[in-house]
């Protein structure tokens, strides 16, 4: 599995607002190289998922409005509606014409089952606050530097 450009881009249209600045769709697109329709579309999609705040007119823009340390890739990826299964045969009401002709459980089935499991928990273990900056708040260095 790898992340959609979609997704990329939503991470650099998450780091453009980090500060909690209000920006135009237009200038995060301009300064993080993303095409600008496209842009649009992934805004709306944060917007849904209530990740991102959208203000419309002249003084309008986007605003971060979830905290960064609390949502994890595995949600940034729902909000994108990336599917993140390993294969068909895991998706709600597949059926398994190799189990069905057989009737046994498919040690296939199983195995990448446990590898989806370890998967979404380590995507979800991750917070877009890390992916963006590298650290979380707690494990920055401290300013406070004794002589």
């Amino acid at each position: 599995m790898i992340l959609t450009k979609e997704t990329d881009y939503a991470l650099r249209i998450l780091r453009a607002v980090a500060d909690g600045s209000q920006k135009s769709v237009v200038c995060i697109a301009e300064e993080h190289l993303i095409p600008q329709q496209f842009a649009y579309k992934i805004v709306r999609k944060l917007h849904r998922a209530g990740i991102l705040s959208v203000a419309r007119g002249a003084e309008g823009g986007c605003r971060l409005q979830a905290d960064l340390q609390e949502l994890s890739l595995y949600e940034l990826m729902e909000a994108m509606d990336e599917v993140t299964l390993l294969s068909a045969c895991m998706q709600q009401g597949y059926e398994c014409s190799w189990r069905e002709r057989n009737r046994q459980i498919c040690q296939i089935h199983q195995r990448l089952s446990l590898i989806q499991k370890n998967l979404d928990n380590e995507l979800k273990s991750h917070s877009l606050y890390d992916l963006i900056f590298g650290t979380s708040p707690e494990e920055e260095p401290s300013n406070d530097r004794k002589s």
